[in-house]
């Protein structure tokens, strides 16, 4: 059998979602049937890092299937498989880093053409890839991201963070555009007066790349607010767990991990209901139209005060949260890769 190469070159950069997921991924993989290729860490970033993607890279692959788990790669090698998380490129370039934007409209239409195969992470964008490039449904293959339910529930797998607040709720993701961080601030401040006094609102995340993202346009943080920037796994373990009810007004998402995490925390969810949101949570947490102010308030002040309710979606969210598993994910995974070898 050929062996596996995985381009690594999205693993020299912080840890986001893209980053996880190939980590995760590769947990479970043969080890003896899989080699890690990377850039040296001098040219991993921005331009320097897409020219040895293009051109260093595919010469370095001889017989072997190429596994590129982040939205790009080689654009002139057909043995190859890619994972596309999202299209937000193409969707929403306004978004994005102009260049950066540009860059994916070139790479994604003739990336997506020319491989042999396509893994993403939710039938949204599955759809999205087919509407888009007019490819057929069968060169792409969805596979769910996992979560690790019992490293969430685990005791001795979390650090506690001091906060200001007795009680607060939870928002978690990086402060780029699609976060959608104005419209939950501004709600947040319109529900204040009907929100107990002793409740916060705690958002983790750090400030997205300014190679790929615009500016979030936060222009000021209502009262009752802490940013704590990015955390540790064992923080966010705990600040999960602990939350009064969890928040992502998200306007776009290829699956939305961080609202399968709370749930799997027994942590109540509150989420927007379009693109890939739907499909993941379903009926175990309150859906809302992520554009809509009045909405986000009166649902953040129904959740603040209503504790059977609360009750009730922990409930629903553990259990939908168990049909999720990173493991099942590798090794769905590496059946889809090794079809391929």
């Amino acid at each position: 059998m050929l062996k596996l190469v995985c381009n690594t070159r999205c693993l020299q950069t912080k840890l986001t979602g893209v980053q996880r997921y190939t980590l995760e991924i590769l947990k479970h993989f043969p080890k003896n049937e899989v080699e890690l290729v990377k850039p040296p860490d001098t040219i991993a970033r921005g331009a320097l890092g897409h020219l040895w993607e293009q051109t260093i890279l595919p010469l370095n692959i001889g017989k072997s299937l190429l596994w590129s788990p982040s939205n790009s790669g080689p654009i002139t090698l057909k043995r190859q498989i890619v994972t596309i998380h999202d299209v937000v490129p193409i969707d929403h370039p306004e978004w994005l880093n102009p260049t950066f934007a540009k860059w994916y409209n070139f790479l994604m239409p003739r990336l997506i053409k020319n491989v042999e195969h396509i893994i993403t992470i939710s039938e949204f964008s599955k759809q999205r890839i087919v509407d888009l490039y007019k490819i057929p449904d069968s060169k792409i293959s969805v596979i769910y991201n996992g979560v690790h339910t019992k490293e969430l529930l685990a005791e001795n797998n979390y650090e506690k963070v001091e906060l200001p607040f007795k009680r607060y709720v939870l928002s978690l993701g990086s402060l780029e555009p699609r976060k959608n961080l104005p419209l939950l601030f501004s709600s947040w401040h319109k529900a204040l007066n009907d929100i107990p006094d002793d409740v916060g609102l705690v958002v983790v995340g750090g400030i997205g790349n300014k190679k790929v993202f615009r500016d979030t346009n936060i222009n000021s943080i209502p009262d009752r607010v802490l940013l704590l920037g990015h955390l540790s796994d064992s923080k966010i373990a705990y600040l999960y767990r602990n939350a009064m009810f969890f928040v992502y007004m998200s306007v776009y998402e290829g699956f939305g991990l961080p609202p399968l995490e709370a749930m799997a925390a027994g942590t109540p969810v509150l989420t927007g209901n379009r693109t890939s949101l739907p499909e993941v949570v379903q009926d175990s947490g309150m859906m809302i139209d992520p554009f809509s102010e009045l909405d986000c308030k009166n649902a953040l002040i129904k959740l603040a005060n209503d504790e059977d309710l609360r009750q009730t979606l922990s409930v629903k969210g553990k259990l939908r949260a168990e049909k999720f598993d990173w493991e099942t994910s590798s090794l769905s995974t590496w059946n889809t890769l090794e079809k391929y070898l």
